[in-house]
């Protein structure tokens, strides 16, 4: 052998072929299993149209993947991936991130609301399940008033002390817009009305409170007083029974009541049994005493003192009976008592024939009204009877007017301005009698 073969050949060595990469990483042991495709929840139909991608772990080392996965990556930097490796890899990660939520990205279609209303549908429909009840909701505290009716009441107590009245009224007032039902914000405004001699609102102010406290003695002794001054005494001795069945009642918290009372008995006696006004006049003069100040006299008691006017029958008690009915006709021109009051004043003036149309009105107002019956038939028939006594002295029958003049004079004894005209024509007929 030449010495440059000897040198220039030598030994060839047996070299291992490469091993591709792809092997390596096959026959390597995968340090974690690869992950399993999370299934479709069966509550959904939405997953289920959408299934869940599957994506490698990009936490594993590049030589655990193994080669036959189709989404395997080679474990390279970034930027030496060719830009459809880049991009399939940002795609990788978008599924990663919508996985993570456990459900696909919120996108609406009518599907997807025909499915969501349609399994609501049917869960009612079956009753296998309830609706979900709404959060319970806890109640807002009333906003608070605007108004503090404490410190109303306090600045109307001291409007009140200094006889402020109309003021304590209103701040009382505002303190009843917010409290209605308050016995004592009604008390304090009743008094505050009382003091003004406004009587009726504070007889308003009183019943009410009364009516929520039956049993308040300090509201029924106001209400008494005011029924009191008011003229109504029989509504205040209710009243003291009333507080008498709880508590005791001292004889001068009543004596203005019973003493009223008894004044108005006295004046009704006097026009009913009498025979003249002038003592019914005194005991009504008596009873408007105990009236608070301002206080028109009550209807009842006018009409007792035209009464008492017609009693005593003089041309100016006449005219006075005229001016308490036209008091009263002024307030109400349907009312029959005044209307019968003035035409028995008419009548008494010897007015006949206006006094009829006012008994005749007074009955168109209430037919079954006795007085205006018992007036227009006695006027009716003193007329008829007059009438007839004057034709038959004209036509020379004096007899017979005598007699008819005399039995006119028998139908109201107490007409003075009627009967003193009939006495006249009978005088006549009886100067033609005895001259005949």
């Amino acid at each position: 052998m030449p010495l440059s073969d000897l040198f220039s050949s030598s030994p060839k060595k047996r070299s291992k072929s490469p091993v591709p990469e792809d092997k390596k990483s096959s026959t390597r042991p995968s340090s974690r299993p690869s992950p399993l495709p999370k299934s479709p929840s069966k509550s959904s139909k939405a997953s289920t149209r959408h299934p869940q991608p599957q994506y490698p772990d990009l936490t594993r080392q590049s030589g655990s993947r193994p080669v036959s996965h189709r989404s395997s990556y080679i474990d390279t930097h970034p930027l030496n991936l060719s830009p459809t490796e880049r991009e399939r890899r940002r795609s990788a990660m978008s599924a990663t991130d919508d996985s993570a939520d456990g459900s696909p990205m919120d996108v609406d279609s009518p599907m997807d609301h025909k499915d969501t209303y349609g399994s609501l549908d049917q869960t009612h429909t079956n009753g296998n399940k309830s609706p979900t009840p709404p959060p319970h909701k806890v109640p807002s505290p009333p906003p608070r008033p605007s108004i503090d009716p404490e410190a109303c009441k306090t600045l109307g107590n001291k409007y009140f002390k200094a006889r402020d009245y109309a003021r304590a009224v209103a701040e009382y007032t505002k303190a009843l817009t917010v409290e209605p039902d308050s016995v004592t914000y009604l008390s304090n405004r009743a008094a505050a009305f009382m003091s003004a001699n406004r009587y009726q609102e504070a007889l308003e102010d009183s019943q009410t409170a009364a009516s929520i406290e039956p049993q308040n003695t300090k509201v029924l002794n106001r209400l008494m007083r005011i029924y009191t001054s008011i003229g109504r005494p029989t509504e205040a001795l209710e009243v003291v029974d009333q507080i008498a069945s709880f508590t005791t009642v001292s004889p001068q918290e009543k004596a203005p009541a019973l003493l009223m009372q008894k004044h108005i008995k006295q004046a009704e006696a006097a026009i009913k049994e009498g025979t003249s006004g002038s003592l019914a006049l005194h005991a009504l003069d008596q009873a408007e005493r105990g009236l608070g100040l301002g206080v028109e006299r009550p209807r009842k008691w006018q009409l007792l003192r035209g009464e008492a006017y017609l009693k005593m029958g003089n041309v100016n008690a006449l005219g006075q009976a005229q001016d308490v009915a036209m008091t009263l006709l002024r307030k109400n021109n349907k009312d029959p008592e005044a209307l019968v009051l003035r035409g028995r004043a008419l009548y008494g003036q010897g007015d006949n024939t206006k006094a009829l149309q006012h008994f005749k009105e007074a009955l168109n107002c209430d037919p079954d009204y006795k007085e205006g019956v018992k007036y227009l038939r006695m006027v009716q028939k003193l007329d008829r009877m007059k009438e007839e006594g004057n034709a038959a002295y004209k036509s020379g029958r004096n007899k017979q007017a005598l007699d008819m003049y005399t039995q006119a004079l028998e139908v109201d004894p107490g007409n003075k301005g009627t009967n003193s005209k009939i006495l006249q024509n009978r005088a006549l007929a009886s100067i033609k009698v005895c001259s005949s």
